[in-house]
């Protein structure tokens, strides 16, 4: 399925102003998916991201998200940092490659409780920015969001933004906004991973 397409459609099809609570990851992503989505959506970003750490660097991350936010007038959602439900969630996949079975437990993580906020709040869909990144699995964000829309009842908006240069922007506007860019995923199996590869 060409996601980026089926977006379009979604989008194209709509006839009023539809609310969406949107899971970022981190300011930068963010950045050109608002600047996408805003024109078509009543846009809430929710940033609930339990696999960063230490508690500082998540600290840093969502202080940055929420400057972001105020320079682009967009609502924001405060969620529970619980890092410790995150380590019981993906037990015993510590060893998995980046973009494996680990990374697909901490998508559906995420998304879940996005979709449950949604549905609480009386949202119309629910989305996420991860897929502009390129280390992400698109076609797996789109998988885990369908079976999410089943089980709770709301509306999924699929996507790839990292096609048509979408990852792209979001390198732009992170640098007209001087938003700070971490250099690895965020859990600390990715920045082990960075460690061994500088230490190369």
């Amino acid at each position: 399925m060409n996601y980026d397409k089926e977006m379009s459609k979604i989008i194209d099809s709509l006839n009023y102003v539809p609310k969406l609570l949107l899971h970022s990851c981190c300011a930068p992503c963010s950045s050109y998916v608002i600047e996408r989505l805003k024109d078509y959506f009543d846009i809430t970003v929710i940033y609930y991201n339990p696999n960063i750490e230490p508690f500082d660097e998540y600290i840093k991350r969502k202080e940055e998200q929420k400057r972001l936010l105020k320079l682009f007038n967009i609502k924001y959602i405060e969620a529970d940092y619980d890092n410790e439900l995150y380590h019981k969630f993906i037990k015993g996949l510590e060893s998995e490659p980046e973009r494996g079975l680990r990374c697909h437990k901490c998508y559906y993580m995420r998304l879940e409780y996005t979709a449950s906020s949604a549905k609480e709040n009386n949202f119309d869909f629910f989305a996420t920015t991860l897929t502009v990144s390129p280390y992400k699995l698109s076609n797996v964000i789109n998988e885990i969001g369908y079976k999410l829309e089943s089980s709770y009842d709301i509306k999924y908006l699929p996507s790839d933004f990292k096609k048509n240069n979408g990852y792209k922007r979001s390198i732009e506007l992170s640098n007209k906004y001087n938003l700070y860019r971490q250099n690895f995923c965020g859990c600390i199996y990715s920045k082990r991973r960075d460690l061994l590869k500088d230490e190369k």
